[in-house]
This record gives structure tokens, sequence and C-alpha cells, in this order.
């Protein structure tokens, strides 16, 4: 139950947001969220299980909803709250807006913070090797750094000696190129806390800062880092932290991408051979005696994975590769494979223990004093780049060597030729399902979790995004589950057209119809946003019909041949002078584009946005899915679909008093059986469909 303390803070903090804030308008469905994310977190519904499922539609304000349901019962209990995000905008949305804003609100104090993963800090001693100082090296960079670079760095280094500068790739002024970054980034292996010289590098005292805040902002790739190191060793311990999902429905994909991995044969045959070349001069930095077992455990591990992965790569035949890739069907690996990733994955673990142990011995020393800065820095990086080659080595091998499960799908592996080597292949490895691993090392730990997002529904149901998230949709489960609709006047606002059409997207000659057909669809003197689904159409009808548009007066931008920001700066210019702006865009522009008002106001949907099949993890899980007795189009294409189609009207109406129109041209909305349904799971604009 909630406390009367807890239910105090929040209705002070509503009461304060109508006070304080310049028309506001009170929303039944934000009311009704706070409320019912409020009971979830204290156990109301449920006593273990305390997590919420929320499909909030755009206007309802669900960012303040989930923190005023959320921080008051999480400061009265002691927990950690982590904000998860998909976007870098919605992350600063949180940061200087909704935060600062909720703690001016809210009677309870509290302190947050953004978490940034290790690769966006630099490292302090990296930086003063790489820059010359302290009588540093150059031996950093792989080819002789340039003059302007030296004078870079060196601005960096008393930038940061003198707390100028954090250390943040992303608070320093100027975008700094991959090749300097990569010089001076801070990484597990060689710069660790166990290092004097190393407690005050930037990424640990952002670390340190971490704890010491109630409120964490991250994104989903984060959190599954630090979820896959067992949890607790970036952010907060799950067990003492109630996760909010913000744009939910993101999370699926970025954990399979976490739990997947790959190495190329040659490749890594061809880092291994300058691994051994370079063994003994790293290994003469610590102790003889006590680095000869393990330097003679990396050498022979080596010597044995390259022969083994360079006759690997010849076992293959290219003719055999569908568009440059060969799919293992069902996961199946032929015996000897089987046999083989075994044996490269012991050898890959023994070599990766052993440098290893190298990298502990040398910085053993530099903590000792025994061993100079200038020769230990160098050495920990260069140990450091290996030994997260070999640990992805380990983690392909592994996947590779993994028994058929019994239960559940199996995994996706793969071989792809190397597009920059014809001779080398790529080995990859991908689960199907990555909900059963969410459930094991987040959702039966956490102490609460609320996912949200504008789209979690597919076909106006949570059972597909429940399957993918590894959350069980039964209700004696106690998993809460809310749908609440935009504020939105639909009927009136906007409206929905399905013209007649002489061919379905399907068609050869479907291009040639758009080409002819969206010159009458294009509203004068207003903000158009053509959306195609793919790339090769989208130019295609570009370049018929850009001397049509120049000729009218319109001005056309097309994805691609501007920075996203360029065009849209372009866009609201051209609508600022009252002139025509046509947009042409792909799946990207279809979520997070954010044209509020009269910058938007005739959207044109080209086709249903079906994901083809063309990976070859879907194409496993399609086999997958077929081989159970289901119908993969039925059970992925079309709940995908309904996703996808529900965020591309979603750019219509972004504010309560926008209005405008809609136009689908893909007449399978009416002639298909799965048409109705998707057409049935979209807003409730008023139809038009013309015959």
């Amino acid at each position: 139950m909630l406390s009367p303390n807890i239910q105090t803070a929040i209705r002070s903090s509503y009461k304060n947001l109508h006070d304080q804030l310049d028309n506001f308008v009170p929303r039944r469905a934000q009311n009704y969220l706070v409320a019912e994310i409020a009971k979830t977190l204290s156990g109301e519904y449920h006593k273990k299980n305390r997590m919420m499922v929320a499909e909030a539609g755009t206007g309802i304000g669900k960012s303040l909803a989930y923190l005023i349901g959320t921080i008051p019962f999480a400061v009265l209990n002691n927990r950690k709250v982590v904000i998860s995000t998909a976007t870098v905008a919605l992350q600063e949305q949180l940061l200087n807006k909704d935060l600062p804003l909720f703690n001016r609100l809210c009677e309870l104090p509290f302190s947050f913070i953004l978490a940034k993963g290790r690769g966006r800090y630099c490292c302090a001693e990296k930086l003063a090797t790489a820059c010359g100082a302290d009588g540093g090296q150059l031996a950093m960079f792989e080819t002789k750094p340039k003059k302007k670079d030296i004078e870079l760095l060196e601005t960096m280094h008393r930038s940061l000696a003198q707390g100028k500068w954090d250390g943040d790739r992303d608070s320093w002024p100027k975008p700094i190129s991959n090749e300097i970054w990569n010089s001076i980034v801070s990484d597990k292996h060689s710069c660790n806390n166990s290092l004097p010289a190393h407690r005050g590098c930037p990424f640990q005292k952002a670390r340190s800062e971490i704890s010491k805040n109630d409120i964490i902002i991250a994104n989903h790739s984060l959190v599954m880092a630090d979820l896959d190191l067992g949890g607790g060793v970036i952010l907060p311990e799950p067990e003492n932290t109630i996760y909010i999902f913000d744009e939910a429905h993101h999370l699926p994909s970025v954990a399979r991408e976490h739990a997947s991995a790959s190495a190329s044969l040659k490749g890594a045959a061809g880092w291994l051979e300058s691994l051994n070349k370079n063994i003994s001069r790293i290994a003469s930095l610590t102790d003889e005696k006590r680095v000869n077992r393990f330097q003679n455990e990396l050498q022979d591990s080596i010597q044995q994975l390259i022969p083994a992965l360079n006759q690997l790569s010849k076992q293959f035949d290219p003719v055999q590769f569908v568009e440059k890739v060969y799919r293992f069907e069902h996961g199946d690996l032929p015996e000897w494979l089987e046999r083989e990733s075994v044996d490269l994955k012991k050898l890959s673990e023994k070599g990766c223990q052993a440098l290893s142990k190298i990298a502990d011995l040398i910085a053993e020393r530099l903590k000792d004093g025994e061993l100079s800065k200038n020769l230990a820095e160098p050495a920990l990086a260069e140990t450091g780049f290996f030994i997260q080659r070999l640990e992805n080595l380990v983690k392909v091998w592994s996947l590779m060597a993994e028994p058929k499960r019994e239960k559940g799908a199996p995994l996706a592996r793969w071989l792809e030729i190397n597009p920059e080597r014809e001779d080398d292949f790529i080995v990859s490895v991908s689960p199907l399902e990555i909900g059963w691993q969410l459930d094991q090392q987040l959702w039966s730990k956490c102490c609460g979790a609320v996912l949200t997002s504008a789209t979690l529904r597919a076909l106006n149901s949570f059972s597909f995004f429940c399957r993918q998230t590894g959350i069980s949709d039964k209700t004696e489960e106690g998993t809460q589950f809310l749908a609440l609709a935009s504020p939105f006047d639909y009927q009136n606002q906007a409206e929905l057209v399905i013209p007649a059409m002489k061919y379905e997207p399907q068609a050869p000659e479907f291009t040639n119809s758009l080409i002819e057909l969206l010159p009458t669809l294009i509203k004068d003197k207003q903000a158009n946003l053509v959306l195609f689904a793919s790339y090769w159409q989208m130019n295609k009808v570009a370049e018929a019909l850009s001397a049509q548009f120049i000729k009218q007066g319109y001005a056309l931008q097309v994805q691609g041949e501007a920075s996203r920001t360029e065009i849209l700066n372009q866009h609201k210019t051209l609508i600022q002078c009252a002139k025509t702006s046509i947009l042409f865009g792909t799946g990207s522009f279809s979520e997070g584009l954010d044209l509020p008002g009269e910058l938007l106001e005739n959207l044109i949907i080209t086709k249903i946005p079906f994901a083809v099949p063309t990976s070859p993890v879907e194409q496993a899980h399609a086999e997958y899915i077929t081989e159970k007795g289901g119908n993969p189009f039925m059970q992925i294409a079309v709940p995908e679909a309904s996703k996808k189609l529900i965020q591309s009207v979603g750019r219509l109406l972004r504010k309560e008093r926008d209005s405008g129109r809609v136009v689908i041209l893909d007449r399978r909305l009416v002639t298909k059986r799965y048409g109705k349904a998707l057409l049935d799971s979209l807003p409730p604009f008023k139809r038009v469909i013309e015959y």
C-alpha cells in the first residue's frame, strides 16, 4: 500500500505543477498513469512483481507522469531510479527540462545525473602520454600525428588539468575525430581504479558521482552493458533499483544486439600474429619468474589458434553463399564444426586468461612503484586492446560451441564473406529470442520497473511486446498493463485518406504510379512529408519529380542529401516564409521526427512498412516459427508493421491543436484480411476510403 507520506508527496508535486506552469491543462490520462505507477511500485497489485507496461499516446505527458509517480516512492524508500532511453534527444529533455522542473515541484530533495559508458570519457594518463606531457611518447598513434592534432591534445590536457573540461567527449566544444579520440579513450584494462594514477580519471570521477545521485539517466545500451557485467558495476545494483524504460519498444533489439557476437577468421589470425610478435616485449615489463607460466600459455594458445582459424577459412565454399551469406539452418552446425568450435572456445579462453594475468602483473609493478608509468601505460593500453579482442573471440566461439537448447529458440549462426577481404569470412551468432535473458538478468532481480512508449502494442495487443521482452502477460503473474489513448481529437483534427490506386506495392508498376500520383497530393504553401519504404524507391521518385517540383516553386529535400538537422532547419525556414516544403524520407523519419503545428500538415505514406526478412537473424526466426507450425508473416511481419505504421502516422499530430491529413497509398489496408487489423490499430482519424 502507498504510505501517507508518499501520497502527500505525489499530491503536492501535482498541485505545484498546476500552480507553477502557465497554461497548465489537467489531463485525466496523466493523472491515472501517475496513480497506477505509484500503486504498482508500492506492491498494491502484486507484492513481488512490481512491473508496469504502459502505452501512453502522444500528448499525455508520460515523462512527467513517471517522474511524479516514481521519485517520491523511491526517495522515501531509499531506492535508486534508472531512467533508460533509446535516444540522446530524450536524455537531453530529461536532463535539461523535465527533471529540473520536477525538482522545483517536488518537496522531497533528490539529485540526478546523466550516466555514460566508459567510451565517452578520456583517460587522463593516456591524454598526458599522447600529447607528450611529462616526458610521454607519441608511440600511441599508428601514424605520425599532425601538428594540429598535437596542439588539440595539448589544449585538452591543459583544460582537463585546470578543471575547465571534465574529460567527457560530448562536452568538448568541437567534434573530436575518432582517430584522436581512440588514442586517449578510457578502457577497462589500462584505466582502472586500482591504480593510484587513475583514481582521478574522468570516468572514475563520473562513476563515483553516479553512486551519489538518486536518479540516473542512461540509455538501453548502457543498462544492457551493466547487466552483462552482472549488474551494479556501472549503474546501481538491480536489487535496489527501479527501472523506467522510456522508448521501451527499442529494448528487445538493443538487448539482442548485446547478446550477439561476430569475428572474422583471417582478421583474428592477423591481430593474433601481431600479439605473438609483441608478447616477449610486453612480458619483459613484469617479474620474469611469475610471468613465465602465463607467457607460455598465451604463446601456446596463439600458436594453435592462428593455424586453426586460417585452416577454417579454407573449409567453406563461397559458391554456397547466397548474397555473400551462408546461414546454418535451424542453427545446426556440422559435427566437425561443432568440435572445432569447442576447441577454439577453449584456446580463446586460455589465451584471454593468460594475457589478463600478464596485464595484472604489469599493473601490480606500476602500483608498487617498480615500473615507470611511461613504460607501463602504453603497454597496458596495448594489452587492453588485445584483451578486448580476445574476449570477443571467446564470446563468438562460446556461442558457436553452445549445445542445442532443448527448449526455446535456437541460436542463429551464419557466415558472411568479409566485405574488406574476399578470402576471409565473418562468423556471427545471435539469439533469436532474448526475453528469457532479460527476465533472468533484470525482471527477476529489480525492485520495480515501468516500461513505456507511445507505441508498445501491435494490432491492439501487448502480446508481441511481452514475447520479445520476456514479460508474462498472464494476469496471475502480476504485471500491470495500461493503454492510454492520446488526448487529441482525432476525428475533428485530422483525416486518414486511402485513395483509389491502380496498383498495389508488389506490382512492378507501383513506383511509376507514385510518380504520377504524388504531385496531385502535395498541399500548396504547406509542410508535406512523404515516407518511403526503401531508399531506392525514394531516390527514383525524387529523381523523376524534382524538376517538376522546382517548376511549381516547391522545395524538395531528400533524406541523405544533407544532415537531418540541416534538412529540418531549411524546412522550418520555408514554412515560416509561407513556401511549399516537401520532405522525402524513409524509416528513420517515421520515428522521433517532431514537427508540430504548421511544420507538418500533410503526411503521405507510400506503403505499409513491412520489413523484408533479409538478415540471417530474421530468416532464422521465421524458420523457427514455421518449424513450430506458426506463420512468421502473421506472427512477426504484421505486428512489426503495425507498430511502425502507428509510429509513422504519429508524425502528424504532435500537439493538441495540430491538424492535418494522412494519406496511405497502400490498398492492402482494405483488400487484405490483415489490413483491417492494421487499420483498426491506428488512431481514430476520420476515414476517407476511395473506391
